[in-house]
């Protein structure tokens, strides 16, 4: 059975000595492609490094996370940019609306993600979208940009139906990582009724580990107890989960 991680910060400081060992753990449990999304100028080097040290596992996103747009942001994306036409990368990403700390940088937020949802669309990428207390301000700008080529996925969705059904009616993918597994992490609420062709799995490591190892370090290795639970929720059988949502990677992504 093949998996494929759609978002993992596998580069993280926070593996440091063992992030080869975290690679093998995560191919011995059936995780078999990960792709990585970029936060910033300082992650750039760290991931590309990992990916080329494991190029046919590891895959790399160019973009500017929410959470590092500050005032003079305009300098990092004309880095992504260049980063984009210099080689080929799985998609734009990671980008979005991050309104939970801080809401004085929205308009700078807005203005960043704008800029990478153009990029996506000349560069014929998909984009992953990062919306944290910020989903109908993160829809308003997908919608004003969707011209029937821009395609891609919120990453770690833990919305409503109707929050779901509006990214799908957009042509977006759903990504479902650790939180699902979460008492009230609310998949029972939107997921049920989903086809697995919206669907991708993620681990959104080191964050948001699964439950039992929830308020650890998350890993890839992890990834096979988000799929047992979506194929619980979903009432199908593991394995045909892990088929589709891999299909599914292969096909935005180009893998």
């Amino acid at each position: 059975m093949h998996l494929t991680d759609s978002h993992a910060h596998l580069y993280s400081e926070q593996f440091g000595p063992d992030r080869l060992a975290a690679l093998r753990r995560a191919q011995d449990a059936g995780v078999g492609t990960i792709v990585m999304p970029n936060i910033d100028h300082s992650s750039i080097d760290g991931m590309l490094a990992l990916e080329a040290e494991a190029p046919e596992t590891c895959f790399a996103m160019m973009g500017l996370h929410p959470c590092s747009v500050t005032r003079g942001f305009e300098q990092q994306l004309y880095e992504v940019e260049e980063w984009l036409g210099r080689r080929p990368f799985a998609a734009v990403g990671e980008a979005g609306l991050d309104l939970y700390w801080d809401k004085t940088l929205l308009a700078e937020q807005q203005e960043a993600l704008k800029i990478q949802l153009n990029l996506a669309k000349k560069h014929n990428l998909p984009i992953v979208l990062h919306t944290r207390e910020a989903f109908a301000e993160t829809m308003a700008l997908v919608e004003a940009a969707q011209d029937g080529t821009l395609r891609g996925v919120f990453h770690c969705f833990s919305g409503t139906p109707a929050e779901a059904a509006q990214a799908i009616g957009l042509g977006f993918m759903l990504g479902i990582g650790g939180v699902a597994t979460f008492k009230n992490g609310g998949a029972d609420k939107f997921l049920p009724g989903i086809g697995l062709e919206h669907l991708l799995l993620e681990t959104d490591c080191p964050y948001l580990a699964p439950v039992p190892y929830r308020g650890k370090r998350n890993e890839p290795a992890y990834l096979p107890l988000v799929l047992h639970r979506v194929a619980a929720l979903l009432g199908q059988s593991p394995e045909a989960v892990a088929e589709a949502t891999t299909r599914n990677a292969a096909a935005l992504f180009n893998l």
